[in-house]
């Protein structure tokens, strides 16, 4: 599975987060379509936070892009998009000289998937672009945590360590802010000027890489609209004629017309994630967006209403029979759902927007008749839905404490080529390596061979990224459709009190609330009830909840918001 793969589980994989709340950077065809605050205070077992005066002294100046126009810009949260082809004479050039200084960088990183070997033309052409020589120290994806943990707690550690959001519990906060350097000197206010595609980078993204009071992750930003989208099968739909709900009664109903199991069509998978969209559940994917201040009481999303009533909801899909039995097995046992769906077993798919593009771009061959598209979310009463920002940023590149100060830059040599935007000729080599050798132009589209596949993944797209972008000129109206539906969905979309920023909770409630996402599956499935999860919701509380819920309330009291 690539790191864009979703999941048989209620919500998207750890891989597929890679593909989205990250980064929405472009993704074409023959491609790996990859989507693309405040740290604890220096005692990992009080945790903390950053924000206001404090936090804009430490923030890079924002100098917008102006290397290359979208065709739409970005709004309400949303990614920028580009429908037009490309073509390799056009590309511009947004470094307009070599920073590096040739020196040696090691890099660990996530990856999914067999490493290619470090001498590689796609690793070779990107160290000469940029001016250094950059190692990598690829580690295993799906067991990353485990490394990361082990590294952190040695003296031995890379130049550079990534480390997405998804990784950061239990000791992993109190480590960046021990172990890694402050790039506030090198890029705090007019000095990010010296790196333009990093002052390109979103406000918003740097904010939430401040970490224990000092400016110390690279950034990848996304949009903070919510990536996950009902996507549906609009062919089947049109023939069918079946209408687009607008409320989850009308949702109900319209999978009752669908389902039909000895004809072996269902009409769904799992979809808890959009029932807490629906009904307005703040998001939990990261901490700490479940909590709010709400009618001046701090708040976390499973004490409210809204989230009972969202998996109730959900579990009456799968009661009534109208999910696919796939996605009733449970994550131990999911199979991947693609081929069911694209053979029209069920119709409705809970899925990160990248595979808006992905699964269209998948069946482009085969099946020409198919079409999927991306259903608007709803409020559960047929109005408006109340939905909640995602975070800005969710994978971060740390540099060594240990580092000097000539290795510093040329890790920022590195990232102000990795996060040059769409269009250029730097964005080019980054995403899709050596033309003619791992791929080739067709009709405006970069198109990877065997070899780009193999070699031009994970690696320099992990340091730093551009402002979210979705470009698919192979399919114009799925970039234009996806940048739209994010802009209509962030109308609607609010920001918690604590959005943008990296919170350290005090270690003691690092295990609370390990249960959770577990229990929820269990009830949506109907192996436990309604009344389990108040059960277990009461036992979160008394073991830590309510005390969690005054430091948060502290921590907002002391620092305030960086929501606006």
């Amino acid at each position: 599975m690539t790191p864009n793969a979703a999941s048989a589980s209620s919500g998207p994989s750890r891989r597929s987060f890679l593909a989205s709340t990250a980064v929405v950077t472009a993704a074409v065809a023959g491609g790996m379509p990859l989507l693309a605050a405040c740290g604890g205070s220096d005692s990992g077992s009080r945790g903390g936070t950053t924000s206001g005066k404090d936090a804009k002294k430490l923030l890079p100046a924002y100098v917008a892009s102006n290397v290359v126009t979208p065709d739409i810009p970005a709004k309400n949260g949303s990614a920028m998009g580009f429908t037009r082809e490309l073509a390799i004479a056009d590309l511009k050039t947004s470094v307009a000289k070599k920073l590096g200084k040739g020196g040696k960088v090691t890099i660990m990183s996530p990856f999914w998937g067999s490493p290619p070997k470090g001498d590689n033309p796609y690793y070779t052409a990107m160290n000469s672009l940029i001016g250094v020589d950059v190692v990598w120290q690829n580690q295993d994806g799906n067991t990353y945590d485990q490394k990361l943990g082990a590294v952190l707690a040695s003296s031995d550690i890379p130049d550079v360590v990534v480390v997405p959001s998804w990784n950061m519990g239990g000791k992993i906060p109190s480590a960046i802010t021990g172990k890694f350097a402050d790039l506030g000197p090198y890029l705090s206010g007019d000095r990010a000027k010296e790196y333009p595609n990093l002052a390109a980078i979103p406000t918003d993204a740097w904010q939430r890489s401040i970490f224990g009071g000092r400016l110390r992750g690279l950034p990848q930003p996304g949009p903070y609209v919510t990536g996950i989208v009902p996507l549906y099968r609009k062919d089947l739909f049109d023939k069918a004629g079946y209408d687009v709900p607008k409320s989850a009664d009308e949702f109900t109903a319209l999978c009752k017309e669908i389902t039909s199991p000895k004809s072996k069509r269902w009409a769904c998978g799992d979809m808890k994630w959009t029932a807490f969209n629906i009904f307005g559940v703040m998001s939990g994917s990261e901490k700490p967006l479940g909590w709010n201040l709400v009618d001046g009481k701090m708040t976390y999303r499973i004490e409210t209403p809204e989230y009972l009533e969202a998996l109730e909801w959900t579990r009456k899909l799968f009661a009534a029979g109208y999910v696919h039995p796939d996605f009733k097995l449970g994550k131990s046992q999911a199979t991947d759902p693609s081929p069911k769906f694209a053979a029209g077993e069920f119709l409705i798919w809970n899925n990160n927007i990248v595979n808006w593009y992905g699964q269209q771009a998948a069946q482009a061959t085969q099946n020409p008749s198919f079409k999927i598209w991306g259903m608007d979310l709803f409020g559960h009463d047929g109005g408006n839905p109340t939905l909640w920002a995602e975070q800005p940023a969710g994978i971060f590149a740390f540099v060594s404490k240990k580092a000097s100060e000539s290795v510093i830059r040329d890790v920022l040599a590195v990232a102000n080529v990795t996060a040059a935007p769409y269009g250029t000729k730097e964005w080019m080599l980054t995403n899709y390596g050596v033309e003619g050798t791992h791929y080739t132009m067709k009709n405006g589209v970069p198109v990877k061979n065997d070899k780009g596949n193999n070699e031009v993944v994970n690696a320099y797209v992990m340091v730093a990224s551009p402002a979210a972008t979705i470009a698919h000129p192979d399919f114009p109206d799925i970039a234009k459709a996806s940048v739209e539906w994010q802009q209509r969905m962030g109308a609607f979309t609010k920001k918690s009190s604590f959005w943008g920023l990296t919170i350290s909770e005090p270690s003691r409630f690092t295990n609370l609330s390990n249960d959770m996402e577990q229990m929820e599956d269990d009830v949506v499935r109907g192996h436990k009830s309604i009344s389990d999860m108040q059960q277990w919701i009461s036992d979160w509380k008394s073991k830590g909840g309510d005390k969690l819920r005054d430091w948060y309330k502290k921590l907002l009291d002391d620092n305030g918001s960086a929501a606006s």
